[in-house]
């Protein structure tokens, strides 16, 4: 079973973050990460190696179970299933009841697989008016005992969807076989009241409409989201260490640095309004507000050595922004780290065996980068991180990280793209051997995150923290490209054997924009992930 590094801290006092449950409106919820195995495979699913099943043990007096919990043998044990307590004081229409039957989903009896005993998996029928949250997982053919699950009232409840994969029969998900997958609220957001419950599906073939339920907040409030103080804690305790390749030339800055050292406000226009002028250290003269219509952009200083000194950035003033964002209905706190740098340098492709840098294509001013940690309301645990990368991004469990001074998870950023990763060495971003090269390395150029950071926004803190003015300039953080990317392929191709310059060709015309650099970026606030869940 997986624990974080270091004992979880006791938290500053506060209203409702960390007080072990959470009540969602007659309904009381806390999160269990002990378990009594019940059943196990030995093969199919991730990596092969089966999975395990299990029953949240011990749950609290007073607390029923929901459903089991299941994940991959490929991991160490760590997660979570929420149990319930009806508060409603409403006997007639409690948030809680128990099923009327059961019925058989799948069972392995049949099957010549390696497995501990047999395995049966349950759907519960819930009453008219209630929903099933979870399966029942026995290590025998009877049906469980109508009192070993609750189902919940259907209005505290919310539409879920499958997400990641947990087994299957194969080595691979089967669209048209037998799969256990995770559930998560199928609306997900700042403003989305689903609460995810830790629990699975299983299902024969991938129907559209799922027989389990999510959970939901229906009081809507903020009580278990961390006050400014909690919020500074949990940065003392998992602030990222990023760590840049040993070749990086671009390193990241604070935004004061970005202004004071010469960075300029672009408007479009003709005659004197297209002069372009110097930004105030706390980005006061930046428009407000709108939208990235190509009006404003900013660019770097005109003195060429002043251009390459701002390009290369100052690690050593550069500082974090953090948005504090409620998630899951209030049950988690995502906190996305921010990092900005004046510069994203030139990209590079792997062909087959071949590298070659890509001219000026990646190329841009300004770009913005993030790792978000997420954590959980009920206990302040950090559960996992998002990885950012071009236009999407990785999920990483707290199992898989790699943790420094504590519970502080670690970040690598890629040479010149400064995407990051959880681990070192490179990812190629394309197929059949020809790809973006991402690499990264560790380096004695590192930063810690918690050393220089600024809370920027947390909207459920209200009027308590004020927004930087550079917040909310909508326009571009870099012009538009100014070079010919044709030109720039023509003189990649000249480096490449005949047969692989159309293979390369089709690579270029699937690359995001984002990392052609045709449009110089926006700010955090523009970005989908400000207000909704992180694009995996």
């Amino acid at each position: 079973m997986f624990k974080l590094p270091s004992p979880i801290p006791n938290w500053p006092p506060g209203e409702g973050f960390a007080r072990g449950s959470i009540d969602l409106g007659g309904l009381q919820v806390c999160q269990i990460s002990t378990f009594t195995k019940v059943w196990a495979t030995h093969e199919g699913g991730p990596a092969n190696l089966g999975a395990t099943f299990f029953e949240p043990s011990p749950v609290p007096e007073g607390f029923f179970m929901l459903g089991c919990y299941g994940q991959p043998n490929s991991r160490p044990l760590f997660g979570w299933v929420l149990a319930g307590k009806d508060v409603s004081n409403d006997p007639s229409v409690g948030a809680l009841k128990q099923p009327i039957d059961y019925t058989l989903v799948w069972s392995s009896q049949s099957l010549k697989i390696k497995q501990d005993g047999n395995g049966y998996i349950w759907l519960p029928t819930p009453p008219d008016g209630y929903k099933a949250i979870g399966h029942v997982v026995t290590s025998t053919p009877e049906k469980p005992s109508l009192d070993k699950i609750r189902c919940v009232r259907s209005d505290l409840t919310d539409v879920c969807e499958a997400d990641a994969w947990i087994w299957g029969l194969g080595k691979e998900k089967n669209a048209n076989g037998f799969n256990v997958s995770g559930l998560r609220p199928s609306n997900r957001g700042t403003q989305a009241l689903g609460v995810p419950t830790g629990t699975f599906i299983a299902q024969t073939s991938g129907t559209a409409t799922l027989p389990l339920a999510c959970l939901k907040n229906v009081k809507a409030n903020m009580s278990s989201m961390p006050n400014l103080s909690q919020i500074e804690a949990l940065i003392r305790a998992y602030s990222p260490w990023v760590y840049f390749h040993p070749h990086e030339q671009y390193l990241p800055s604070s935004l004061s640095w970005f202004f004071k050292n010469g960075a300029l406000l672009y408007k479009n226009g003709e005659g004197s309004d297209s002069s372009p002028v110097s930004v105030d250290p706390t980005g006061s003269n930046l428009p407000q507000g709108g939208s990235n219509d190509g009006a404003y952009w900013l660019d770097l200083p005109v003195d060429e050595k002043a251009k390459e000194q701002v390009k290369k950035g100052d690690l050593q003033e550069a500082e974090a922004y953090l948005h504090v964002k409620p998630m899951f209905g209030a049950t988690f706190t995502d906190i996305a780290v921010w990092i900005f740098y004046p510069f994203n340098g030139p990209s590079r492709a792997k062909v087959e065996l071949i590298t070659v840098p890509l001219g000026k294509i990646g190329e841009h001013v300004g770009d913005w980068e993030h790792v978000t940690l997420r954590v959980s309301n009920f206990n302040g645990e950090l559960k996992g991180v998002y990885f950012s990368q071009h236009s999407g991004g990785t999920w990483v469990s707290a199992s898989e990280l790699e943790f420094q001074n504590g519970n502080k998870p670690v970040a690598y950023a890629s040479l010149n793209g400064h995407s990051s990763y959880s681990k070192p060495g490179l990812v190629l971003q394309g197929n059949g051997g020809i790809g973006l090269r991402n690499d990264t390395g560790k380096s004695k150029m590192v930063m810690d995150t918690g050393a220089r950071f600024l809370v920027v926004a947390a909207e459920h803190l209200g009027s308590g923290i004020v927004e930087p003015p550079w917040l909310n300039y909508a326009r571009g953080w870099g012009p538009k490209i100014s070079y010919d990317i044709e030109d720039e392929i023509k003189k990649v191709e000249k480096v490449l054997p005949g047969m692989l310059k159309r293979a390369f060709e089709k690579f270029v015309e699937v690359l995001p924009s984002e990392v052609l650099g045709e449009e110089g970026p926006t700010g955090p606030k523009m970005k989908n992930n400000w207000s909704g869940d992180e694009r995996a």
